[in-house]
């Protein structure tokens, strides 16, 4: 399935830019709506049209989207060069844990700590948090902060080297496990069927790991944009991010549903 798109970057002027602070680090995020709190981790390469598009679906439907600025450059069109460029230089990143190993990477603390500010900001019974590729684990080692009660996990591609792998550190893991029996805590997930960077064996092992709470929805990959910006085309190679780079803009698509799941499922976790 191909859809056409406007190759041009997005300005982001309908999103007011931030710089908040947690534990002494800063960082630039774009906030917009109103309602309860939901953060939008962006993907690979950075916060691209696509997912600035997906947080303002988000917004509409009634949410206060915060949107961080982790990589990359913000609203850039993925093209190969940049992103290939900015996918290096995340890989040596002491924030990020992109190989085996490594446990739980420590960008997720200060993630938390944006959780905290979401929730005070907004109220309510808690803060969604949808992650992406690259960001997609973090929605769940989020959940650590009890303010986080609507994780959505899209496609996640950490660790890179291992299938299998959840990018979790042992004592998280347990810990997630241990607040998913107490808090009766639900995990939404999202990957197409032939997606090599988020592969079955990871759907696998989160389904070990949470149980029955792990909701995790597979897509044919034929469902899939064939037109994605140069980077997915190229350097991700795949049919790959469900909600963003491959989305169908139509009625009834696989992906269209996908989207609308997403946001029933945040709208049925935070307006209790």
């Amino acid at each position: 399935m191909t859809t056409m798109r406007a190759r041009r970057d997005d300005p982001l002027d309908d999103f007011s830019p931030r710089a908040v602070g947690v534990d002494d680090v800063n960082k630039t995020v774009y906030v917009a709506g109103t309602g309860p709190g939901v953060i939008l981790m962006p993907e690979m390469p950075g916060i691209s049209p696509d997912v600035a598009r997906l947080a303002r679906w988000i917004r509409d439907a009634g949410f206060c989207v915060y949107l961080p600025s982790l990589f990359g450059v913000d609203g850039a069109y993925p093209t190969t060069e940049a992103g290939e460029a900015v996918v290096r230089r995340a890989c040596v990143s002491a924030e990020f844990r992109a190989f085996a190993g490594g446990g739980t990477s420590p960008v997720v603390a200060w993630l938390r700590g944006l959780a905290r500010i979401a929730h005070a900001e907004c109220g309510g019974p808690g803060v969604g948090a949808v992650g992406l590729c690259f960001t997609g684990n973090f929605a769940l080692t989020m959940a650590l902060e009890p303010a986080v009660i609507a994780p959505v996990v899209n496609h996640p591609s950490l660790p890179l080297d291992d299938p299998g792998g959840l990018e979790i550190a042992d004592e998280d893991a347990v810990a997630l496990a241990e607040r998913v029996e107490r808090d009766g805590l639900k995990v939404l997930a999202y990957r197409f069927d032939n997606d090599r960077w988020c592969t079955g064996q990871r759907f696998a092992a989160y389904q070990a790991l949470l149980g029955e709470a792990f909701d995790g929805r597979v897509l044919p990959a034929d469902a899939a944009n064939t037109n994605p910006p140069p980077f997915f085309r190229d350097v991700v190679g795949c049919a790959h991010s469900v909600v963003t780079a491959h989305f169908v803009d139509e009625q009834g698509h696989p992906t269209a549903r996908a989207r609308d799941e997403i946001i029933t499922f945040l709208t049925e976790q935070l307006r209790r």
